[in-house]
């Protein structure tokens, strides 16, 4: 019997029965000539150098590399050293972008100018400017927004504003929580809706409201959104709905959470998600959604969901036992790596697939099995074998992986231990024997750590039915 590795069930006090998805393992929808798809280890982290603070944010312009940390603007060079430009303030994440000549950074409600060419860093002081909660570059204009009115600054100085040139978000009396261009249009994203404004020049206030484009959803937080599969994937509800994930574009949201994926959210409250950040992450085949939640973060991979036709999900952390804080933040793919801050140190560091530690630190990985059932015959389980590539640990490690049996769902039994190879053990078949009687149903799930760095293609049951 094959029993799919992609995801699994399990069960709560509900009672209900739960998807549970790879934990620090990535799905992939690839025929193998094994399976239709397998799981392979999440890529690790590795620290490359040192900043001023802990990572807010960070952007590539012009072939370079700039981070926010602590509270300065640093420049990653290519030898991975930090060289800190200046002091931008604030706590928090920060929100970078462009025009041709500038660099702009929006922190703690100010907004910021970093001339590479001059090598100034400049605070923009205009008081029409008001308190900066998001911005964006767009047709030659920085456009902000403070909650209330959309602001953009003067063509001819960036560092202007004249307050006859306001808009607003005014389909819905909600607040503007950010900004995103796609296309060359402005997506306001309110709190529970979401409005598209377009460059018709004047006079006055340059951008006009496309009426058609307007999507009944809005987001629940500055840095719960971002661009994804040229549409704007945002962590937010419409007015009376309880939050979900959702693309938007042309007028209309799609949502792309499943109901296990909304009842993770419904753990959270309101503040909590107004918090969250999303970022993506696209090359190599993928095109990965994340969503940084307070003990963990939650994938997305459009890739993987168009190919087995329902969506593909999986979860990173950074904890051995349970779950905890998915470090790596604000990936950047700049001087051939996909770099990455860090929430709790001053750490640079980029996205390896060689390991799988995040900043020296083990991870755990597991994945759960949906139900074997037998048609309520019952079976002796002779043998399990996960179908994997070993082989490809450390030299000198003898990493075990294990297994453990529930009956309801929530109640599990004792692991049981194998080895998973050592390095070039490339043959290696990882077997557990004799795994006892099923009666009604059971559930499996599997686990190691980043010490075991497996790809799992296929679990495969011998069942012998039951005489009865």
């Amino acid at each position: 019997m094959q029993i799919p590795v992609l995801s699994g069930i399990y069960t709560d006090n509900g009672p209900d029965f739960r998807r549970s998805y790879p934990v620090n393992l990535v799905p992939v929808a690839l025929p193998n000539g094994i399976s239709n798809g397998y799981v392979r280890p999440a890529d690790g982290v590795r620290a490359v150098g040192t900043g001023p603070g802990v990572d807010r944010g960070g952007i590539e312009k012009d072939g370079f590399h700039y981070r926010v940390m602590g509270t300065k603007l640093v420049q990653v060079l290519t030898d991975n050293s930090v060289v800190t430009i200046g002091d931008v303030g604030g706590t928090g994440p920060v929100t970078m972008d462009y025009s041709f000549t500038l660099l702009a950074i929006a922190s703690g409600g100010a907004l910021w100018y970093f001339d590479p060419s001059a090598n100034t860093l400049t605070q923009v002081t205009d008081p029409d400017l008001g308190t900066v909660v998001d911005m964006c570059w767009v047709d030659g204009y920085f456009m902000t927004t403070d909650g209330q009115y959309l602001i953009v600054t003067e063509l001819s100085d960036p560092f202007s504003v004249n307050p006859l040139k306001y808009g607003s978000s005014e389909a819905d009396p909600d607040p503007v929580v950010a900004l995103i261009k796609l296309r060359n249009e402005v997506y306001a994203l309110n709190r529970h809706t979401i409005e598209v404004f377009d460059n018709v020049g004047g006079d006055l206030f340059p951008f006009a409201r496309i009426e058609g484009a307007q999507i009944q959803k809005g987001c629940v937080g500055t840095h719960a959104c971002c661009q994804f599969a040229d549409a704007i994937a945002f962590l937010g509800n419409g007015r009376n709905e309880a939050p979900s994930v959702y693309l938007g574009a042309n007028g209309n949201a799609q949502k792309i959470a499943t109901r296990e994926i909304e009842t993770i959210l419904a753990e959270y409250t309101e503040a909590q998600l107004a918090a969250v950040e999303m970022e993506s992450r696209i090359g190599s085949g993928l095109q990965q959604l994340f969503i940084h939640l307070p003990n963990r973060t939650l994938s997305y991979d459009i890739v993987a969901s168009q190919a087995v036709g329902e969506p593909v999900w999986f979860v990173l952390t950074g904890a051995l036992f349970g779950f905890s804080t998915y470090r790596p933040r604000h990936i950047v793919w700049v001087n051939d790596n996909w770099y990455c801050g860090d929430t709790a140190s001053s750490s640079v560091a980029i996205l390896d697939p060689e390991i799988g530690t995040q900043f020296g630190n083990e991870v755990r990985w597991e994945f759960g099995t949906t139900i074997i059932y037998n048609e309520s015959r019952g079976a002796i389980i002779n043998e399990m074998e996960l179908v994997a590539l070993t082989g490809r640990v450390a030299v000198g490690s003898n990493p075990t992986i294990s297994t453990a049996y529930s009956l309801d769902g929530q109640t599990w039994s004792m692991e049981r231990y194998i080895s998973a190879g050592k390095t070039g053990d490339r043959g290696k078949r990882l077997c557990w024997f004799r795994c006892g009687i099923l009666r009604n149903w059971r559930i499996h799930r599997f686990s190691g750590t980043s010490a075991a760095r497996l790809t799992l293609a296929r679990l495969e049951a011998q069942l012998e039915p039951l005489a009865y």
